[in-house]
């Protein structure tokens, strides 16, 4: 089974990055989201984190 990781369509907020984090690893998408408030409240690269994210990660092709 090839498992790749996309942006989500169907949980996306902004960009889909944390939908599509939640969908390959399987997990409730706002765990995710909490985390990465979290990870931005505490460390403040999370803003970085999820720019780069956004644009490296690529869309979920359409099938």
């Amino acid at each position: 089974m090839d498992k790749r990781l996309y942006k989500s369509i169907s949980n996306k907020k902004l960009c889909g990055v944390c939908g599509g984090i939640a969908e390959y690893f399987g997990i409730d998408p706002t765990l995710v989201r909490l985390a990465w408030v979290l990870f931005t409240l505490l460390g403040g690269a999370g803003v970085i984190a999820y720019i780069i994210s956004a644009i490296v990660i690529l869309d979920h092709p359409q099938e």
